[in-house]
């Protein structure tokens, strides 16, 4: 827990809002780096597959809800995280 602290500090500036939108975007980022690597090993493990899935879903429509409120938070964000922007239609 220590390190998401120290993490969320750092994205964040120092704020210490875990219910944020760029923290729960970090988050989710963590979550489905483990569950990739998860799959990697465990190929046909369905119920995790589906489970990245819904996460995916969930940072693309915290990144969209971002990129509307805030563009230089998004452009932070989305540069420390290491995940491609969005796509304009």
């Amino acid at each position: 827990m220590n390190r998401c602290k120290s993490i969320d500090a750092q994205l964040v500036g120092g704020n210490k809002d875990t219910g944020s939108t760029a923290s729960q975007i970090y988050y989710l980022t963590h979550q489905i780096l483990k569950l990739t690597s998860h799959l990697e090993s465990h190929p046909e493990d369905y119920s995790s597959r589906r489970g990245l899935r819904k996460l995916l879903g969930r940072r693309k429509r915290l990144l969209i809800y971002l990129s509307d409120e805030n563009t230089l938070l998004y452009a932070k964000v989305a540069k420390t995280s290491g995940i491609r922007g969005l796509r304009k239609p």
